[in-house]
């Protein structure tokens, strides 16, 4: 059932997040960010408004007719629906002639892909976000790591010394 809260932003046509992936800043650096529309059937809008996506194995390929498609998306079938859909297949993407050549370019330097970090609605339109992204090193998540306790425990002293 929805709170009254997604109806509202429902009715406002506000933007309203199905998923995020989390561990794409932790695994890739990410570059360029850009918004992309979805081709959908029925089934999978309606379990996307219903349910999350799995983006933790998304990415975006780009095929020689110039096309790009988004591979690995999981959307789960409904449970209720006399019939549903395929959970990891291909979706075409809507993006600008424009927007794929720089995608295109991305995915052509060593090392760069290209990934979904989240799944939303806007103005009742089902949309992707995707991210230009070099995969971190071991030792880089590590370093990662070091520098984000350390300024945590930093923002917590400052604050132990605001309080007195």
């Amino acid at each position: 059932m929805a709170s009254p809260k997604d109806k509202k932003a429902a009715k406002e046509g506000g933007d309203r997040l199905v998923s995020k992936n989390r561990r794409a800043s932790f695994d890739y650096e990410l570059g360029d960010v850009f918004e992309a529309g979805l081709v959908l059937i029925g089934s999978e809008v309606r379990s996307l408004r219903e349910s999350s996506a799995d983006l933790s194995d998304a990415f975006v390929d780009i095929d020689s007719r110039g096309e790009a498609w988004v591979r690995g998306l999981r959307i789960p079938p409904l449970k209720h629906a006399a019939f549903g859909h395929e959970e990891r297949r291909s979706r075409k993407l809507l993006l600008h002639k424009e927007q794929i050549d720089k995608l295109r370019g991305a995915n052509e330097r060593d090392g760069m892909t290209i990934i979904v970090t989240k799944c939303y609605f806007k103005n009742n339109r089902a949309k992707i976000e995707l991210a230009e992204a070099r995969g971190r090193k071991k030792y880089d998540k590590r370093q990662l790591l070091r520098t984000r306790d350390a300024d945590k425990e930093a923002r917590e002293a400052m604050q132990r010394k605001r309080r007195g």
